[in-house]
């Protein structure tokens, strides 16, 4: 890989030849304790130092609503928007949103892949950046906390600039077009690095093995934390939304007044919602709000095969944006045993804290 140092004073005349690649895209603060990625006029709005943005970047790539494409009944013929995608640059992304990023490759871009992500996964540039933990960070634990790849750029803070790790071809071309605003990395630069990186480990709330997790999820259907917290939830999908991983989406087609022409529009959907689970005839397959709950828990936490990764990246969003304040980390945290719980005690306590203390015994049945 190559290493570029971009100084600190060079950082905004970078930003705005960006520009140069497509519209740029990049983190911006639009309240006291909200940022979101926006498109970017003024460089100088761009936020480095953000812990979370409400949307997650797979919003440039899979749509929160789009157009397939228009057609006509009475010429029987149709034309696909996919054609008006134009170049972009997402700058600032995460490296756990990057991690999201080759999750939803793997389900749009599988042997099967979905030509309207295709094409803008073709057209999108991402920049990363380095980041500091919060409270609610947990991507540490679902080992998303460094990216090797999956973007072109990635930005690391340095005391008076960043060290850029270089991935791809258009990275390449994008840091030989601007060579007089780079400079050779230093011995001093890489201490600086090591030492950003060794700080923000131990910045972060929790360092323990989830590697069990999703067993324990399966094992423990009938631990109370499922009748509790889903009690609480407003069934709102706000997780859903904001979560970097979510790709369920629902299609409908809209006519327009005259009864012949009209649009296929496809939207994001949310397992939390009633309709979700609905089909033909009535049915639904998931008709209480605790079996939504629980889906969600199981989905986000069932493995990636291609990435050993599980579906949740531990960027925080669904906890720190719940309107019910539940926390995510703190259920899982419950079925693993190592946070307290209502749940009485099926075994022996002398058996640690970490195993099947609370909940199903191994067998499944009350004891």
């Amino acid at each position: 890989m190559r290493y570029v140092k971009l100084p600190k004073e060079n950082t905004y005349e970078f930003l705005e030849r960006l520009k140069d690649w497509g519209t740029l895209y990049a983190p911006v603060k639009i309240s006291e304790k909200f940022y979101d990625f926006r498109e970017i006029e003024n460089v100088r709005d761009v936020e480095f130092h953000y812990n979370r943005t409400i949307m997650p970047p797979k919003k440039f790539f899979f749509l929160p609503r789009e157009k397939m494409f228009e057609f006509n009944l009475s010429k029987v013929e149709y034309k696909e928007a996919i054609e008006d995608v134009e170049p972009f640059v997402v700058f600032g992304v995460h490296a756990c949103d990057i991690f999201g990023l080759k999750i939803m490759d793997t389900i749009y871009l599988d042997e099967l892949p979905d030509k309207y992500y295709k094409v803008r996964r073709e057209k999108g540039i991402i920049i990363g950046i380095s980041c500091v933990p919060d409270e609610y960070c947990f991507c540490n634990l679902r080992e998303t906390d460094f990216a090797d790849d999956g973007f072109d750029l990635f930005f690391h803070e340095l005391p008076d600039g960043w060290l850029v790790r270089v991935a791809t071809p258009t990275g390449h071309r994008i840091v030989d077009k601007n060579l007089l605003l780079f400079e050779e990395v230093t011995s001093q630069d890489v201490c600086n690095f090591r030492d950003f990186e060794n700080k923000k480990q131990q910045m972060f709330r929790y360092h323990e093995d989830w590697a069990d997790l999703r067993y324990l999820l399966e094992l423990e259907t009938e631990h109370p934390m499922w009748d509790e917290q889903s009690e609480l939830c407003l069934g709102c999908g706000n997780c859903n939304t904001t979560c970097p991983t979510c790709r369920c989406f629902d299609v409908q087609d809209i006519p327009n007044i005259d009864g012949v022409t009209g649009a296929r529009v496809r939207r994001w959907d949310s397992c939390q919602l009633v309709r979700h689970g609905m089909v033909t005839g009535g049915h639904n397959f998931r008709p209480t709000k605790k079996s939504r709950f629980m889906n969600r828990y199981m989905c986000k936490n069932s493995y990636v095969e291609k990435l050993g990764l599980s579906y949740c990246v531990g960027c925080g969003r669904c906890s720190y944006f719940c309107p019910a304040e539940i926390s995510f980390v703190r259920n899982l945290r419950t079925i693993l045993g190592l946070e307290e719980s209502s749940c009485p005690p099926r075994i022996s306590e002398e058996i640690p804290k970490r195993g099947f203390a609370h909940g199903s015994s191994v067998g499944g049945g009350e004891q």
